[in-house]
């Protein structure tokens, strides 16, 4: 197995080098994309089900406020925006990450209260919610720190 590689580059000596550090955490950045991509498509879909009263969800559940309708359009909402954060996260933009973070944790409060109509589904969605804002925080933003940092050196190399 090999070590993976960013792009070559070259270095102030002029030789072509790699830069590791860029990978570390892509991993986790990645999955966040997958699964907040993953959780559009199917809170879109829950959505359009919640919307058309479809019999997946449970029928006599009590809810904090409104009913499922009500809920159905906020789920098909979420997932829209949800589908445009996770190609704002693969796109690498600064603010991607946060947009990211923003619809997992929108995400996080809407399956809690999804909860009555769907519990382990609501409960795991929950969990793979957190991994995602774990993985946007922690190392969303390194490769695009330290690919700017990169050209702030040799910006200040050149003068």
């Amino acid at each position: 197995m090999s070590t993976p590689m960013s792009s070559p580059y070259m270095s102030a000596g002029g030789m072509m080098s790699y830069d590791y550090d860029q990978s570390h955490g892509q991993g986790w950045v990645t999955f966040a994309g997958v699964m907040v991509i993953i959780a559009g498509v199917l809170n879109t879909i829950y959505g359009i089900a919640a919307i058309d009263k479809a019999t997946f969800f449970t029928q006599n559940a009590r809810y904090v406020f409104a009913d499922l309708q009500t809920f159905g359009w906020i789920v098909l909402i979420l997932g829209v925006t949800q589908i445009l954060a996770a190609l704002a996260i693969w796109n690498g933009t600064g603010w991607g990450r946060w947009f990211g973070v923003a619809c997992a944790g929108a995400n996080m409060i809407l399956q809690m209260l999804w909860i009555p109509s769907a519990p382990f589904l609501a409960l795991t969605i929950l969990v793979l919610d957190i991994l995602v804002v774990y993985g946007l925080l922690v190392y969303g933003g390194s490769r695009r720190g330290a690919i700017e940092a990169r050209e702030r050196a040799e910006a200040s190399a050149a003068t």
